[in-house]
Order: C-alpha cells, then sequence, then structure tokens
C-alpha cells in the first residue's frame, strides 16, 4: 500500500464555503508545532483519475501517453497504467518492483476468501457508514428506504461491501461478499439523534448542549478507526458512503440563551434578555465550536486520503423545508443557519476527499447512480516520484490529457505519511458541569 496521502479531487468551488472560511482563521502556531518524521524510501504514487468529454461521457480509448503527470511542476514517467470500465479491469502496464523494497505484510483490516471471478474483473470496496447518532428516530423508516437504494444501486457482483454505525443500531457487518448479509442489516437501523426540543432542555455546559459533542467524537472515531484499516488494501476502488445529518457543535445557541427556550428564548423576555450580561462561562462554545469541530472533519478526511478511500456523504433528510417536524418550537430563522451548518460539514468532507455530498435532494437515486459511475469508470496511473527530499511531506499533483475538449477530475496533491501508526482523532476535554 503506498505510503502517501491523497488530497481531494478538483471540483467547481460551490456557495457552501462558509464552513471552510471560518476554519482558516485557525492559528497558524498549531500546525507548526507538529514536526512529525516522514517515511523515506521508493513509493509507488498512485492516483485515480477521471476524464470525460463534453457531453459528461466517460473516455476510455486514451493511452498511456495521453496523460501528463506534473509533481510541483516537475514531469513524471507513468510507470503503471490501469483503466476500469464498468468494473472491468484492463491491466494496461503493470508497475515494475521498486529498488530495493523490503517485504511487508500489511496489517490491520482482514479481508475474507475473494469469490473466483475472471482476472480481467475488479470489484470495489464500498463502506457503508450509518451514523444513526445524527439522525432522529422519525427519520428511521426513511434512512432504511435509502439504504435499500444504496444496496439496490451499488453493491454488486464482487464487491467487498461493510456496513457499520455509530450508535445503538449496534450493525457491524463483513467485510463480505454476500449481498444478503447487507440486505439483512437493513431492519436493524434506527436513529437515535437529538431533535431541537431536546438540544434546548438539555444540560448547558461550557462547550454547548451536554451531549452534543460527545456524539460527533464517537461517530467521528467510529469511521476513522474502519478508515485506517483501509489502508492495509490496495488495488481496489474504495468508496465510503456516509449517512447523517451533518454536524453543529452550537445549536440553537440564541434560543438556548434566552429564558423561554420552548418558544425561542429571543422573544420570551426581550429587555430582560438585552440587560442581562452574560456568563463568560457559556460563551466559550461559541470560540471552540467551529475549530473542534474542523479537528475532527480534517482528522477524518486525512484518514480517508490516507486510504484512498472517497467520502460520498448523504443527508436523509433530503430537500428540507424552512418548518421541520422536529423544529417547531425553533426560530425559523435559526432552524435555516443550522441547516446550512450541518449541509455544509457534510459537502466539506466529502469534497475534501474527491467525493460529493448529496444533499438538499428527494432523487437519491439518480445521485447514488452517478456513485456508481465514477466508482466504476476510472483510470488508475502510478508513478515513482523524482523528488528524493522525503523532508518535503506535501507534493502538489496535476494531471492534463493531450487531447482536446476532455476534463479531468484527479487528485490535486498527495503527502508522505507519518511513520508508525496513525493518530486517533485529538480528544475533546470534557465538559465541566
Amino acid at each position: 500500500m503506498p505510503d502517501i496521502i491523497l488530497v481531494g479531487m478538483k471540483r467547481t468551488p460551490s456557495r457552501h464555503k462558509a464552513l471552510v472560511l471560518a476554519c482558516c482563521l485557525l492559528p497558524v502556531a498549531f500546525l507548526a508545532a507538529q514536526q512529525p518524521t516522514f517515511r523515506a524510501g521508493v513509493t509507488l504514487v498512485s492516483t485515480d483519475v477521471i476524464p470525460r468529454d463534453g457531453s459528461g461521457r466517460f473516455v476510455a480509448d486514451l493511452t498511456k501517453d495521453d496523460f501528463t503527470v506534473l509533481e510541483d511542476g516537475q514531469p513524471q514517467e507513468i510507470t503503471s497504467f490501469q483503466m476500469v470500465q464498468g468494473g472491468r479491469t484492463y491491466n494496461l502496464l503493470a508497475p515494475p518492483a521498486p529498488p530495493s523494497a523490503p517485504a511487508t505484510t500489511p496489517e490491520g483490516l482482514v479481508l475474507p476468501p475473494p469469490k473466483p471471478r475472471p482476472r480481467d474483473t475488479a470489484g470495489r470496496v464500498l463502506l457503508i457508514f450509518i451514523d444513526d447518532l445524527h439522525f432522529e428516530p422519525e427519520l428511521t423508516p426513511h434512512v432504511r428506504r435509502v439504504m435499500q437504494q444504496i444496496t439496490d444501486t451499488l453493491v454488486h457482483e464482487g464487491d467487498l461491501v461493510t456496513v457499520l454505525s455509530s450508535g445503538p443500531s449496534f450493525i457491524e457487518i463483513g467485510p463480505t461478499y454476500d449481498r444478503k448479509t447487507v440486505t439483512e442489516a437493513i431492519g436493524k437501523i434506527r436513529g437515535s439523534g437529538l431533535i431541537p426540543l431536546e438540544i434546548m432542555r438539555t444540560l448547558e455546559t461550557s462547550q454547548g448542549p451536554a451531549d452534543v459533542r460527545a456524539r460527533a467524537q464517537m461517530a467521528f472515531f467510529t469511521a476513522y478507526r474502519v478508515l485506517a484499516d483501509l489502508e492495509a488494501v490496495s488495488d481496489r476502488r474504495k468508496a465510503v458512503i456516509y449517512v447523517s445529518t451533518g454536524y453543529d457543535f452550537d445549536p440553537f445557541a440564541e434560543g438556548r440563551a434566552g429564558t423561554d427556550k420552548i418558544q425561542g428564548g429571543r422573544f420570551a423576555d426581550p429587555i430582560r434578555f438585552a440587560l442581562e450580561p452574560e456568563n463568560p462561562y457559556f460563551s466559550m462554545n461559541k470560540i471552540t465550536a467551529d475549530v473542534d469541530l474542523y479537528k475532527l472533519m480534517r482528522e477524518l478526511t486525512l484518514s480517508a486520503n490516507r486510504a484512498n478511500a472517497t467520502l460520498y456523504t448523504l443527508d436523509p433528510r433530503g430537500l428540507a423545508s424552512v418548518v421541520d417536524f422536529g423544529a417547531v418550537n425553533v426560530d425559523q430563522s435559526e432552524w435555516r443557519t443550522h441547516l446550512q451548518k450541518t449541509t455544509s460539514s457534510l459537502r466539506y468532507m466529502a469534497e475534501e476527499t474527491g467525493g460529493f455530498a448529496i444533499v438538499n435532494t428527494n432523487d437519491v437515486v439518480s445521485e447514488l447512480k452517478r456513485v456508481d459511475a465514477e466508482t466504476s469508470d476510472y483510470y488508475l496511473i502510478g508513478f515513482y516520484s523524482n523528488n528524493p527530499d522525503p523532508k518535503k511531506r506535501t507534493r502538489q499533483l496535476e494531471v492534463t490529457v493531450k487531447r482536446p475538449h476532455v476534463t479531468v477530475a484527479s487528485r490535486r496533491a498527495y503527502s508522505l505519511k507519518p511513520a508508525g501508526k496513525a493518530p486517533p482523532p485529538p480528544p475533546l476535554k470534557p465538559a465541566k458541569k
């Protein structure tokens, strides 16, 4: 498995970057203080490339000579070249063995015996992560339907599938090639997310509502642990379907600060609300909420990129309206802000790993077919970097095609992996009551 971190695919920027812009205000000193060591040596760098013509169709007749790969602006020699179309792999150029490459046995994920299949076919590795800690119980029937749609649309013969939940659904299935086993997990799904009324009534701490961050940390760490195991899987296309309603560490802040939390707070006693000084103990959450959320999301996306896995986040709320069944006691301006924050978190995680977010839509099947196409038709290009400096961790990567009117989606950077096992997400300090 290449010791690299592949970072994001090129995509058209969207207008939802408010969350990302807020995260750019993080202190640079925090990152500068970390001085990890990196693994030196000869490493095959692999990247997936999806070329499409002007009509959006996959271009399947390209050769190695049609591609140009630049690392930090320097051209690289392509040493391995494969095309995968419709799940069938065509090994057009096998990579030579790297000089003095030590024989290693990958640790982590234990794979079941593969089913016999033709040598020119290759199944994908699919991880379906159900974040049942972050969708309400009322959404359970809908999430089960979505899960059935995922199984019918994405899971094909030869795919290695893992199904995992973050909370009380207690689902941990696979890795397995048995599609029937995956289908049986659907009946176990049940949501346990907090509804807005519960958030308004819960114990308030210096980190906001007492249970919000603990739930998010549990969800992120569960996904992070499995993604770290996926690093042991090589030469397989890996996609993660991440079902969640997203994250907001400071939900309905104005309503929670008011005297009448049931009716929105701000309008219960406006004179007292305006004159009463704010307790600085409870204002800490406003400062740290976006920073702490960014740290958790960043560690998750780095782990996914290190495993060469692409996140496709899916919001089971579908096309969210202004009035929500669980938000009848919340001021609608705050509900809209909450929707924007949660969907932005899903978009950020997907786009940082080269995927896309399925949000604000009720046509889930069409979006899943798009995921299926992206994970079934692509080129896999490999090269040995001619940059001899192991201290240069992050390298810019650019892949272009010489043929006119062909656009390319590819990884835009990679970085060397620190020595040792990947660290867990940074723990959040327990809130003082």
